[in-house]
């Protein structure tokens, strides 16, 4: 199975693309897609759309996973995130990818152990997880890869798969369910 992870960013937007086999994660490939600050918006939409919509066509991931949008102290960077993400999803969607979400906490927790854990803390584990030798990785590189990795440990681990609605849960865990 093919995973590609997004940072979604309107100024650097991170891929990682990993591959799950028989509980081996194995990369693929990482970078960034940097914008620069001269384009408007749009113009910036408009890159993170092809360029992701580039790495899905050559890649053929099963699996798409980007970060959850977050409120930070400027609502205006948290508006243009979410533009990122909107587009970074549409890119799934129209090419018929499954999504999954993940909060950044929930993210570190799955790869670090620990949801307050520092970008380095990420970087490092990535590299380790990975058997990356690569010194130089971009933050939103290696949180793109973070998030992928997050993906496959909850397709590793059925139980911390999360349900759509309450029809589904039952379904997946019946025994969980007091008659």
């Amino acid at each position: 199975m093919i995973i590609l992870g997004v940072d979604p960013g309107t100024i650097v937007t991170g891929y990682g693309i990993i591959e799950l086999n028989k509980n081996i994660i194995s990369h693929i490939t990482s970078g960034i897609i940097k914008l620069s600050v001269t384009k408007s918006l749009p113009e910036k939409l408009k890159i993170i759309y092809t360029e992701l919509e580039k790495l899905i066509r050559t890649y053929k991931p099963d699996e798409f996973a980007i970060e959850t949008a977050f409120y930070g102290k400027n609502i205006q960077s948290a508006m243009k995130i979410g533009y990122a993400r909107g587009v970074s999803l549409l890119a799934a969607v129209n090419n018929k990818v499954l999504i999954a979400e993940y909060a950044p906490g929930e993210i570190k927790k799955a790869v670090v152990g620990r949801g307050s854990a520092s970008k380095q803390q990420v970087a490092f584990m990535i590299k380790t997880i990975l058997n990356l030798k690569k010194l130089k990785m971009k933050s939103d590189e290696s949180d793109a890869l973070a998030i992928a990795i997050c993906h496959s440990f909850r397709l590793k681990t059925p139980s911390l798969r999360k349900s759509k609605d309450w029809k589904s849960f039952i379904t997946q865990f019946p025994e969980r369910v007091i008659p």
